[in-house]
């Protein structure tokens, strides 16, 4: 069972590699942003396979609550400044 959850953070760590690049080389901010978001998605998941492994998911899960609340106000802060300033490269439609 351990083999199972040690594969699926090999996965999940090629899967967040995957998402840096989006973060680094996104056309826009908000592209970056939502790579940003995904990737603190993955390691909220990534933080439970970890608990799993040491046997202790209570400490994990309350840590991959706060991480996930943290992740989540700052995406909703900085996609609202970004978007408030106007250097997203988004087109306004009147």
């Amino acid at each position: 069972m351990e083999n199972l959850f040690l594969i699926s953070s090999l996965v999940f760590i090629v899967l967040v590699a995957l998402c840096l690049v989006r973060v680094i080389g996104g056309p826009t901010v908000l592209d970056r942003i939502l790579g940003a978001n995904v990737i603190g998605t993955k390691v909220t998941v990534f933080l439970l396979i970890i608990g799993v492994l040491y046997k202790n998911v209570a400490m994990f899960v309350d840590i991959a609550i706060a991480y996930a609340l943290l992740n989540f106000i700052t995406t909703l802060g900085a996609a609202k400044y970004f978007l408030h300033r106007k250097k997203a490269g988004l087109q306004e439609n009147d």
